[in-house]
């Protein structure tokens, strides 16, 4: 008998077939090679048959050149860390591809002459916080407190509250982060109660700076304590506040949640908070505050090491000034409209005879904002088989398990993406 796998196609025949010109055209003809080349290699394993190489090619062809696959975020989680964290506002995503090409990123049109870099986005970041003398902006919030000790501390001690020292994702933890930069710690106070009193017996000769952390991921109840801003401006050192979610102003859905303006007015002197979380906005840490410390810190060594392109200067510009972010439209979406949403896919669903219920469901703000703050929502209550088969689909759905059921919540789901995902769901429903 003979072996299928011997009509096994060649890569360059493939590769030459007319229907992959326009996918070589736009992804280019390397990329669309190494799909071939590993469909063949199906081929020749067995476990696809020669006669559906060409279809198996063309269906595993992206619409970009990137193994990156859009995702619809139906976990809850606003912030989802894993899924890229803040997705970007479509005045972001213009303003990026604006800044694609040659721009005056670090050029001044008027005079010929070379500008200091991003000048104009700085501005917009001051206008939104008119309490900061100066702003900077690195290429994330951890890079900004590497940079905040590296500049301001090296050598010498930085006085943190023990309670405040966290672990932040995939395993770095904070102190080791600050002493990698030059800095040493000072630890005060215990996990759960630290006094003024802590941070005066701990400041001496070698103290740079107080630092204030904002806890990430976990609350801690009962009987604490600790000690804000306004007293530590009493100590008479530089007072560094690190805010973390990337809030500007207050939010009043999120009442606890501490913002960059507020800490400036009540007395930091140094503001990091990150980009892509609560302010929406793309991947960047953000230093607001006065404008001889963050001028210390612009010309730092590493600040050269840690700066960002001119494609996340544009995005964060955009969003700041821009139209509400698709996290702030998500945080502040309104329960009537989430049940219309899923009222209206769970009948059409049902009347393709998927088990589909509507229910209750509780989302989170995420990515280290607003810990233990629940934000009411609605959800489509499926099967539990589809959450496996919805990260399968295109765009992949991503959800969550309870229980025996798979939970598809539509706070974190744009109006715009009803459609693909109802019909995503309708696929599911026919996989074997």
């Amino acid at each position: 008998m003979d072996d299928a796998r011997r009509l096994t196609p060649r890569i360059d025949a493939l590769l030459d077939d007319e229907r992959l010109a326009p996918a070589s055209e736009r992804l280019g003809r390397g990329f669309v090679r190494e799909v071939v080349r590993q469909v063949v290699a199906r081929v020749r394993s067995g476990s696809l048959a020669a006669r559906d190489a060409l279809d198996a090619v063309l269906a595993e062809l992206p619409s970009a050149p990137t193994s990156l696959r859009p995702i619809i975020n139906a976990t809850g989680v606003i912030v989802h860390t894993n899924l890229g964290r803040a997705p970007l506002s479509a005045s972001a995503l213009e303003a990026m591809v604006l800044a694609s090409g040659p721009t005056d990123v670090e050029y001044d049109l008027e005079s010929g002459q070379r500008a200091p870099r991003g000048r104009r986005p700085l501005a917009t970041l001051l206008r939104a916080v008119p309490e900061a003398e100066a702003a900077h902006v690195v290429n994330n919030n951890a890079a900004a407190l590497a940079l905040v000790a590296a500049a301001l501390a090296p050598g010498l001690e930085i006085v943190v509250s023990r309670g405040e020292l966290v672990e932040i994702g995939d395993g770095f933890r904070l102190p080791e982060l600050l002493e990698s930069a030059g800095a040493k710690l000072r630890e005060v106070g215990t996990t759960n109660r630290t006094h003024l009193s802590d941070y005066e017996r701990a400041i001496g000769t070698s103290t740079a700076l107080v630092l204030k952390i904002h806890p990430s991921n976990f609350t801690i109840s009962g009987f604490v304590s600790s000690v804000p801003v306004r007293a530590l401006k009493t100590l008479g050192l530089p007072v560094v506040y690190d805010v973390g979610s990337g809030l500007l102003a207050p939010e009043p859905l999120l009442p606890d949640e501490p913002d960059v303006a507020t800490a400036l007015r009540q007395g930091a002197d140094l503001v990091t908070a990150s980009g892509d979380k609560l302010l929406g906005g793309p991947q960047a840490g953000l230093l607001f505050g006065r404008s001889e410390l963050v001028h210390r810190i612009r010309r730092h060594p590493l600040a050269r090491a840690m700066r960002v392109d001119k494609l996340t200067l544009a995005a964060l510009e955009a969003t700041v000034c821009g139209p509400d972010s698709p996290v702030t439209s998500f945080l502040r979406a309104g329960l009537d409209g989430l049940e219309r949403r899923a009222a209206l896919m769970a009948e059409s669903l049902r009347a393709s005879r998927i088990d589909v219920v509507v229910v209750a469901s509780e989302a989170a703000v995420g990515g280290g904002g607003a810990p233990g703050v629940v934000v009411p929502s609605v959800a489509l209550s499926l099967p539990r088989i589809f959450a496996e088969r919805l990260r399968h689909t295109t765009p992949a759905v991503v959800g969550r398990v309870a229980g025996d059921r798979c939970l598809v919540d539509l706070r974190t789901v744009p109006p715009s993406d009803d459609e693909a995902l109802k019909a995503n769901i309708m696929i599911c429903a026919t996989t074997q």
